[in-house]
């Protein structure tokens, strides 16, 4: 039964417990699982699932037009599980490697994988055979799940590589081998995501099927009644938490799930008008998109549009507006989350829950501090700090990474975000700055110290330090400040090459600027903010 908590101290406007000085969730509290209860997610989910009938979509592949009713998603899913058990020998606790852009095929395979425990760890296939093999390392899976595209990116692993795109895999979808149920508890790891930390190595970030479940039923518990089932279309990649959760959602809400594989801005439009999208899920470089090109958007019939979500990182209160001058009957909200929280801290999915530059209020069953990062005291409303989050969606850790556990959870659970915020006396969230070091390049993140190891391995270059440099397409793009060696004619055209040809695209370096020497403090840290200024004060600026 839901309950809102009866704490007299806490505010009832902002959330705020004078005592604890914790900010709390003013939503009912919603009720979850044991953590010891014998249920997966992929369970729980299709548990939930009563839409069944053979009218009613599940996901919709736009570059084919072909629907998958939920009758049938169900069907795949359930000999999906029974051939990869079955035939080929996974057992509960194996890791899965996942290297393929969006499908309707991941969807069946996720839910497949989480309801016979086998732990699922997907990557961006763009994702270079040296950044790979990092995530292997972590990871250690037994098998890997890629396309023909991607294949070749993957070692031998002990049962190999299935393709998602072959005839074999269509046909394990379509197996008639009966399944026994496989005991997976609430608290069992249900994923390993990898982030990129400040340190500038891959984390793997493991998340149990609670943290996924409570996600999930948070959101379930506040969504409104439709009359008719929603069309999403999310723009986040499946091995993005982002994706990932609106792929377990949408089956728990009964929606019908409209699917690309890549973003194309004017493909995004043709789908709303041919499918007919109600909600549209993305990161901030398509909004950015859509306002630039606002003569494309009358090209098209998106009056079934109602909501746009948009996460990965914030967006301009100036491109706010002008989405909301452009579409005033489609609602904008922002949401603000982390790998390592499930994606879920606070969200803006109805207007009440809305405020021009905020990403809306806490999450269900969120808990949060803001904490002075210098005294380390918790501060009240309106007061910048440091974010902690505490609750069930809160990850188990960093897979292999004990020291790195123990720096971001103390013993009481808080998870350590690294970015500085504040709430409002009404409890609206709003996330200030970064206080580690990460770049956002359109929703990505790229950490410094990666590119600057891999820089300083040129045999021309003396030091190097990266900075986040300002586009308003892509949010933040890598700037380098480079000091070569003497006499070195290294232009930056072949710092840019060297550095592509090593990493992903969204993390390759974008801007270079020539410099004598990099300003440190004295214990040899990196001065960025002193970078950042210099970059910004001019073209010709030199340090």
């Amino acid at each position: 039964m839901e309950e809102t908590n009866p704490n007299s101290s806490i505010d009832p406007n902002s959330g705020f417990c004078s005592k604890s000085k914790i900010y709390y969730c003013l939503k009912p509290f919603i009720t979850l699982p044991p953590e010891t209860a014998n249920l997966s997610v992929s369970e729980y989910i299709l548990n939930l699932q009563t839409t069944t009938s053979e009218t009613i979509t599940a996901l919709i592949d736009t570059s084919t037009g072909h629907h998958v009713l939920y009758s049938e998603f169900v069907k795949e899913v359930e000999a999906l599980a029974a051939s990869l058990r079955t035939v080929v020998g996974l057992s509960k606790g194996d890791v899965a490697f996942v290297l393929a852009p969006s499908s309707v095929q991941i969807a069946v395979l996720y839910f497949a994988l989480l309801s016979i425990g086998v732990v699922i760890s997907p990557a961006n296939p763009i994702s270079s055979k040296s950044e790979i093999s990092r995530q292997l390392q972590l990871s250690k899976p037994v098998i890997a799940f890629a396309t023909s595209a991607t294949t070749s990116k993957v070692p031998s692993l002990r049962y190999s590589t299935i393709l998602i795109d072959s005839g074999e895999f269509r046909a394990m979808k379509r197996s008639v081998l009966g399944l026994k149920r496989v005991e997976v508890i609430q608290s069992d790891p249900a994923a390993i995501l990898y982030s990129s930390g400040t340190t500038g190595k891959f984390k793997g970030v493991v998340l149990t099927h609670r943290n996924l479940t409570s996600i999930v039923e948070g959101i379930r518990a506040g969504s409104r009644k439709r009359v008719t089932p929603a069309v999403t279309l999310c723009m986040a990649p499946h091995f993005h938490v982002y994706g990932i959760l609106y792929c377990l959602k949408s089956v728990a809400l009964g929606e019908t799930a409209v699917v690309m594989e890549r973003f194309d801005l004017r493909m995004m439009m043709k789908a709303v008008e041919e499918f007919k999208v109600t909600h549209v899920a993305v990161a901030p470089p398509v909004v950015v998109a859509m306002m630039k090109d606002e003569g494309m958007t009358d090209d098209y019939n998106l009056r079934s549009l109602e909501a746009f979500s948009c996460g990965g990182a914030p967006l301009g209160k100036e491109l706010i507006l002008k989405f909301n001058d452009r579409f005033p009957n489609v609602f904008l909200g922002q949401a603000y989350g982390l790998t390592e929280t499930t994606g879920g801290i606070s969200r803006a999915s109805s207007p009440e829950d809305y405020r021009l530059g905020s990403t809306g209020r806490l999450a269900a069953s969120c808990q949060v501090k803001i904490v002075d990062p210098d005294t380390g005291v918790a501060l009240p409303p309106c007061k910048q700090g440091e974010l902690w989050a505490k609750g069930p969606t809160i990850m188990k850790g960093y897979i292999g990474d004990e020291e790195g556990t123990i720096g971001s959870l103390d013993s009481d659970g808080w998870f350590k975000t690294g970015d500085l915020c504040y709430i409002d006396n009404d409890g609206f969230l709003f996330v200030v700055d970064r206080l580690k070091e990460l770049i956002k390049y359109k929703g990505y993140q790229v950490a410094p110290a990666e590119l600057e190891e891999l820089l300083k391995s040129h045999p021309e270059i003396v030091d190097a330090a990266v900075i986040p440099y300002p586009n308003e397409e892509a949010g933040q793009v890598p700037m380098a400040f480079v000091v070569r060696r003497p006499q070195s004619c290294l232009d930056e055209a072949q710092v840019m090459d060297f550095i592509a040809k090593q990493v992903a695209s969204y993390k390759k370096i974008r801007r270079v600027s020539f410099t004598n020497s990099i300003p440190k403090n004295a214990p040899g840290k990196i001065l960025r903010k002193e970078l950042v200024k210099l970059a910004l004060s001019g073209p010709n600026s030199k340090l």
